[in-house]
């Protein structure tokens, strides 16, 4: 058998390219073809070169493969966490005031819909911390960053304040289903909360967290 020589092949492969069913050939299929074309011509021991230059392209190859799934799963993680980051703020795009939250929240409560419940709850304790000037309103809080900053300046409530926002993001995030129980533990933590006042600056620097935030 008469070796083939690059350009030989080359032309052979151009004049099978231009055969009338490679015209309408999906451009993914068209590359995935070539490639694997490349790849035998490089190892093909009659090619001119030697398998020896076949290793070494198809170790570049695989190299090159790598890095571009690297890159794609790199740019759906970088998505991802964006997507996430967007997810998890407290508030949507509506600005409501605590009194409507707290509306949509007993609605919701009156129809089973304890998730929802649970969330429009949650959001009238944040909505009506920033309208007594007790939290900053902060586009983009978290639950969880609305705890910490309600935790300093009611110290009493901080655990309270911390567990609730680990049920807001149970029932958002992580597929737990909401319920009564999980509704009336921040029902009951909202109520207390509208009745408190922060502790004073002297009490908790000098002598640490105030622990009568209610009264």
């Amino acid at each position: 058998m008469t070796p083939t020589g690059r350009d030989e092949a080359a032309g052979e492969a151009a004049r099978e390219l231009g055969k009338p069913e490679y015209q309408q050939e999906p451009l993914v299929d068209e590359l995935w073809r070539r490639l694997k074309q490349f790849l035998g011509d490089m190892m093909n021991p009659e090619v001119p070169g030697g398998p020896g230059l076949g290793v070494l392209g198809a170790v570049l190859i695989v190299a090159i493969l790598a890095a571009v799934v690297a890159l794609v799963v790199w740019r759906l993680r970088h998505t991802s966490r964006r997507s996430s980051a967007g997810a998890d703020v407290l508030f949507g795009e509506r600005t409501l005031s605590a009194a409507d939250h707290r509306g949509n929240a007993e609605r919701f409560a009156s129809e089973g819909r304890w998730a929802d419940a649970v969330r429009e709850r949650l959001r009238a304790i944040a909505r009506d911390l920033e309208e007594r000037a007790l939290v900053d309103g902060l586009p983009g809080r978290t639950a969880d960053e609305l705890a910490a900053e309600a935790g300093r300046a009611l110290p009493a409530f901080a655990a309270e304040l911390t567990q609730a926002a680990r049920i807001f993001d149970d029932v958002t995030y992580g597929d737990v289903p909401g319920t009564s129980q999980a509704y009336g533990v921040i029902a009951d933590l909202d109520e207390r909360l509208r009745r408190a006042r922060p502790a004073p600056l002297s009490t908790t620097t000098a002598n640490g967290p105030h622990q009568g935030g209610a009264s």
